[in-house]
């Protein structure tokens, strides 16, 4: 099947023809325009992929302490049935794992210094089914939790800023107070620091204590677990088994998955990364409008060419696709090209930040100011496509125009100084 001239002529007029100035210039125009594509495309696509890998890393050091799905009495009570609310989540074929908890909040007192932290009283032999921050069952400092020991476990920047260690003592002051013949006063539990833990999530290792299930039943004043903590084979259906649950419990519990826990942050995530999308695919726009320019002159300096195929008996519709052609080489060359150089770079970014901030002596994420301290990155293809699909449909769009003032060319107008 043979190849229709416009194809060849508009791939020989990107690579710019007869070598003289002019077309040498449109040339150059033509390969920045190129360029501008590739640099946009890449841009975006290393930029979301990077905010992915964010978002990603602090939701797995999150998911690390929180939950998938966190079941609980209202008030703060105690499950009428931590037994049968058990059986009943286990009994969904999404659970992998479920652990009764209690959760609250107190005081950590050492002598002057009192902080304020949510307290979660859990079983250490089932918290490996819900979180990973148990680590190896054997060797951590859940395993050190004893019932009636009162041993508890602090997150690392809480220990920090009290300046404990293993084996100090702490007061935990429970809120609720104690009824006496001299008035109500604070409930207050010496408790010994049996170990620390580090999420990677400030929040949770500057504000969360551990300690036994058992013990924090006696502290709090419960019958038994105030909720049960659950853990899903996908992350991402915490939300649809939850309404199952709803369905599917009994009793009048809470239900409440990780989605909802941080609903504001994720919201925000969300938001910075379609403004960044917008953003950035305006470069994307400047450079594929940038072939308006180089079309228009590449049609000025072709109206002898065109006058030529016009007497010669092409059609109108024939001399605009030579030019939507020669735009649309310029687009695909150049979005392909920026798609090969983001994904090169996001791919390869944990080799090449180190390698910038080794040459310049810099750190970009200083592990005492960010949640983490190396550039993550997760390129996904429902940002990727919709890049590349963007890019086309602007290059094309880009050349309609100059293509269009190219079949209104006259013959005899174009000739008649030739």
């Amino acid at each position: 099947m043979p190849i229709p001239f416009e194809l060849i002529l508009g791939w020989r007029y990107t690579r710019a023809g007869r070598a003289t100035r002019r077309n040498g210039f449109i040339s150059f125009i033509s390969g920045v325009s190129m360029l501008g594509i590739a640099l946009g495309v890449a841009a975006l696509i290393i930029v979301l992929s990077v905010m992915n890998g964010f978002q990603k890393e602090v939701r797995d050091r999150m998911l690390g302490v929180v939950s998938h799905i966190e079941i609980f009495a209202p008030n703060g009570a105690a499950l009428p049935d931590v037994a049968l609310t058990l059986s009943e989540v286990r009994a969904n074929p999404e659970v992998i794992g479920a652990a009764p908890f209690i959760a609250t909040q107190a005081l950590l007192a050492r002598g002057e210094d009192m902080k304020g932290t949510m307290v979660r009283g859990i079983d250490p032999v089932r918290e490996p089914d819900v979180t990973e921050l148990a680590g190896d069952p054997k060797d951590s400092a859940l395993s050190r939790l004893v019932s009636g020991e009162f041993g508890i476990v602090l997150g690392g920047e809480l220990a920090r800023s009290m300046g404990v260690r293993s084996g100090d003592k702490l007061t935990l002051v429970a809120p609720s107070g104690q009824v006496t013949p001299a008035g109500v006063v604070p409930r207050l539990k010496q408790m010994t620091v049996v170990g620390t833990f580090d999420s990677g999530h400030y929040e949770y290792d500057s504000g969360l204590v551990l300690l036994h299930l058992d013990d924090a039943a006696r502290i709090f004043r419960l019958e038994g677990p105030s909720g049960v903590r659950v853990r899903l084979k996908d992350l991402h259906q915490a939300r649809s088994v939850a309404a199952q649950l709803t369905t599917t419990l009994t009793g009048n519990l809470l239900i409440r998955d990780w989605t909802r826990q941080n609903r504001t942050w994720f919201a925000a995530v969300q938001l910075e990364k379609r403004m960044m999308f917008i953003i950035l695919t305006l470069i994307v726009a400047v450079a594929a409008f940038n072939l308006v320019s180089t079309l228009v002159m590449t049609v000025t300096d072709k109206r002898a060419d065109i006058a030529i195929l016009r007497t010669l008996g092409a059609r109108p519709a024939s001399i605009m696709a030579i030019f939507v052609v020669q735009g649309a080489m310029v687009g695909v060359i150049g979005t392909l090209a920026g798609l090969v150089l983001g994904l090169g770079v996001a791919y390869n970014i944990d080799v090449i930040v180190p390698a910038l901030e080794q040459l310049l002596g810099a750190s970009f994420l200083p592990r005492d100011i960010y949640l983490i301290s190396h550039m993550p990155s997760d390129p996904q293809q429902a940002d990727i496509l919709p890049i590349t699909l963007i890019s086309l449909l602007l290059a094309f769009i880009a050349t309609l125009y100059p293509s269009w003032r190219a079949s209104r060319v006259n013959p005899a107008e174009a000739l008649r100084y030739e």
